[in-house]
């Protein structure tokens, strides 16, 4: 059974007043590491992913709780997140660190909750303002308790969004990111996963594209972006499942017609 959506909500928002905001543009030199090359983790990070560990195990005594920090010291719990077959947790303590380390907006705190490869809920809060994006599967997304929807967009022509082809993707789908921007003509990326989701579930962007594919990044936006009426999938057009950390391409649609004319103009041959 799904914990109350509110109860996640109102404890994610606690955390986020309490541990991330009183650090916000407060954090010493020290308190900053990079945990490998071009990742940066915080003391925040670190505090935020421990107390949400606490309250959502004991929120849903037995689930597994996965989170961007404890797998970056255990790679293994991914495998053991494919693996599992009950509830799980994943977190992304602090989503945008290298905004928050820097001082800057934005950033956003996610939880998700799976079952097996089934997402079932998902939250997205900004501790700036104070909002928070949730959702659980066939029920809508709602930030605020305002009802949420994509733009839904068909022409090309007329999208907006953003194309991440960070470091960690193959060099020839960062090609085609490259090149594609020529027809697609992105906007500025935020640096935010969680704010891109939370753009594109108002209505305010319309699509992305991610070479990226980290749960912890994806998985409570997807479910979110979904029930606002989105259409997501990987570039094979399967299914993005809490399992595909490894995949080539993940891509975020305001349609079914929208997504593959953009995965179109991805994949075209020059």
């Amino acid at each position: 059974m799904v914990p109350n959506v509110d109860r996640v909500t109102a404890l994610i928002a606690e955390t986020a007043a309490e541990e991330v905001m009183p650090r916000f543009r407060m954090l010493e030199a020290h308190e900053v590491q990079e945990k490998s090359a071009g990742e940066l983790v915080t003391v925040v990070d670190v505090a935020v992913e421990k107390r949400l560990t606490a309250v959502l195990s004991e929120l849903l005594p037995g689930s597994l709780v996965v989170g961007e920090e404890a797998v970056a010291a255990t790679p293994e719990l991914l495998d053991e997140l494919a693996a599992h077959e009950s509830y799980a947790w994943i977190i992304d303590p602090v989503d945008g660190t290298g905004n928050f380390a820097k001082g800057r907006e934005p950033f956003a705190v996610m939880v998700a909750l799976v079952r097996g490869a089934e997402a079932l809920a998902g939250w997205i809060h900004d501790p700036c303002s104070g909002r928070t994006a949730a959702g659980e599967l066939g029920g809508g997304t709602f930030i605020d308790g305002a009802r949420q929807s994509v733009s839904g967009v068909r022409e090309l022509a007329k999208m907006r969004g953003t194309l991440h082809g960070s470091q960690y993707g193959p060099s020839e789908l960062k090609r085609r990111v490259q090149a594609a921007k020529d027809i697609l003509n992105p906007m500025k990326s935020l640096h935010c996963a969680g704010h891109e989701y939370l753009r594109m579930i108002a209505g305010e962007s319309d699509y992305s594209f991610y070479t990226r594919t980290k749960p912890w990044d994806h998985i409570a936006g997807v479910l979110l972006h979904q029930e606002a009426g989105g259409y997501d999938r990987l570039l094979d057009g399967e299914p993005y499942l809490p399992s595909d950390h490894a995949a080539s391409g993940l891509l975020l649609g305001p349609s079914e017609e929208g997504w593959h004319a953009l995965r179109d103009a991805l994949l075209r041959d020059d």
